[in-house]
């Protein structure tokens, strides 16, 4: 997902928020925004993700447009987790699309509150499952 995030900051995006907890890959990636000289396109928050979703700074950097999970396979919950808050629907645009990257097996659910799955793509052992917020569509109500 790294290479998603620099080659769409690359290609015109306006910003990237970017959520990380392990300290090392907080350093690679400022390192490599630092190289690629995107670093003022994009902000990086060291915490846990859930904290920061339910911060002041996320609901004032937000909506989002778009957002990419990519949680480690051995924390099963946390993508639920995570999916679950991104459905309220607090920080994120109208028909907002979520991609949560996760290990084939443990599929989430098609449906977080104002999430719904569009479809999924496998690659190997990793599959991409694709969200479109329903916020204000007639599936909402």
């Amino acid at each position: 997902f790294r290479r998603v995030l620099f080659r769409s900051l690359s290609r015109g995006a306006a910003s990237a928020d970017l959520v990380e907890r392990d300290p090392g890959a907080v350093r690679t990636i400022e390192e490599n925004l630092e190289r690629t000289g995107l670093g003022e396109r994009a902000r990086i928050h060291r915490a846990e993700v859930l904290a920061w979703l339910a911060s002041a700074e996320a609901a004032e950097r937000g909506p989002y447009g778009i957002v990419l999970l990519d949680p480690p396979y051995a924390e099963v919950d946390l993508l639920g987790r995570v999916l679950e808050s991104l459905g309220s629907g607090r920080l994120l645009a109208p028909g907002a699309r979520v991609v949560a990257k996760h290990f084939w097996r443990d599929p989430p659910p098609a449906r977080f509150g104002l999430l719904a799955s569009e479809r999924e793509r496998r690659f190997g052992e990793t599959t991409l499952t694709f969200y479109r917020s329903i916020a204000g569509s007639p599936e909402a109500g």
